[in-house]
């Protein structure tokens, strides 16, 4: 276990060290914000489609790699557009993976705020609240997604029904 957190908290520092490099690069970058935005979440987005392909192989720590790429992506591409919430839901969904909770939390909040009919944000809160135990709380959640007849909704109501 001990192993297991140092190598994160490794893997961590190269990726901050990683985000530094690609930072000072952009500086130097003609790319139109827009353009580096879109590229930065398609990179991002391709990193979580590998890291579930990984989870469902019960590859955990590589998908955990995985995540931590993706989050990193994903930041930066916030940092061109602070208001877009399928930004802010791959963020919280990256850091929920990874077992940042609090975080993950703060980020789908955020993004509520300028969506708060986003599917995939209300789906995930819901089940970070389930994972905290706060049952009530993803009930709201459910509630929110009840007319969508999507699968979402039913995921959502699934966990909650299996909990």
């Amino acid at each position: 276990m001990k192993k297991n957190i140092k190598y994160l908290f490794l893997l961590f520092i190269l990726l901050s060290f990683s985000f530094n490099f690609n930072a000072v690069q952009a500086a130097g970058s003609t790319d139109s914000g827009d353009d580096n935005k879109a590229s930065l979440y398609k990179a991002g987005k391709k990193f979580v489609y590998r890291a579930k392909k990984l989870e469902k192989k019960n590859k955990k720590e590589k998908a955990q790699e995985l995540y931590l790429k993706a989050y990193t992506k994903f930041e930066q591409a916030y940092s061109n557009d602070k208001k877009d919430a399928d930004i802010l839901n791959y963020l919280g969904y990256t850091l929920r993976k990874t077992g940042n909770l609090k975080k993950a939390e703060i980020f789908y909040l955020k993004g509520l705020e300028l969506d708060a009919g986003h599917l995939g944000i209300n789906e995930y809160l819901g089940e970070l609240y389930v994972q905290t135990n706060r049952i009530g709380l993803a009930k709201k959640r459910l509630t929110v997604l009840k007319g969508c007849s999507c699968k979402e909704y039913d995921d959502l109501k699934e966990l909650i029904e299996n909990k």
